[in-house]
């Protein structure tokens, strides 16, 4: 291959993964191309994009681009990225990898720049979830609050109120007892 024609594939490469900071990495070999193109159509439909690389340019690529990723350049490499996250995208990787066994291995995956376990990138929250979680974990201490101040007002209030009911049924039966003395 000549260093112009190499300049043009790295520079395309570049482009195509300007930005992308979640992939999966996995091997796909000895699927047909009926199969091959049913898969990736699938997969577009849900915003996740697939390209086999070759691992010399797509190592340079993401060195340049501050993402490191340790032995997983072996063979056959195709990378899986796009989606809501990571979590999403790895789901979806998973539920394709048990469809076809025999044709894709999962890799690897990189999180945010860095390469985790396959297992732990499966176990992560999606965006949503994320953001319920830190939602939920900044009004926590507000609504603690608020329950401990409304926790004693609120027994104050049901004691009146249980005071006051007695207060009527007591009128009552004081009203009664004279209406039954006067007839």
């Amino acid at each position: 291959m000549s260093k112009i024609i190499k300049q043009m594939e790295l520079d395309a490469m570049k482009k195509t993964f300007a930005g992308v900071r979640d992939l999966i990495m996995m091997k796909v070999v000895g699927l047909n191309a009926i199969a091959d193109n049913q898969l990736r159509l699938g997969l577009r439909k849900k915003g996740i994009r697939v390209q086999m690389v070759k691992n010399s340019l797509a190592r340079r690529i993401f060195g340049d681009m501050g993402i490191t990723i340790d032995a997983a350049w072996e063979g056959a490499t195709t990378l899986a990225w796009g989606g809501t996250s990571i979590a999403a995208l790895s789901k979806e990787i998973e539920s394709l990898a048990k469809k076809h066994d025999k044709f894709i291995k999962v890799k690897t995956a990189v999180a945010d720049g860095q390469q985790v376990p396959f297992d732990l990138a499966l176990k992560m929250p999606t965006r949503e979830e994320a953001i319920g979680r830190v939602v939920s974990l900044a009004l926590a201490p507000a609504s603690r609050l608020l329950g401990q101040l409304l926790g004693p007002a609120a027994s104050v209030a049901s004691q009146v109120k249980t005071l006051s009911e007695r207060k009527e049924e007591s009128e009552k039966k004081e009203e009664v007892a004279a209406a039954a003395a006067t007839a």
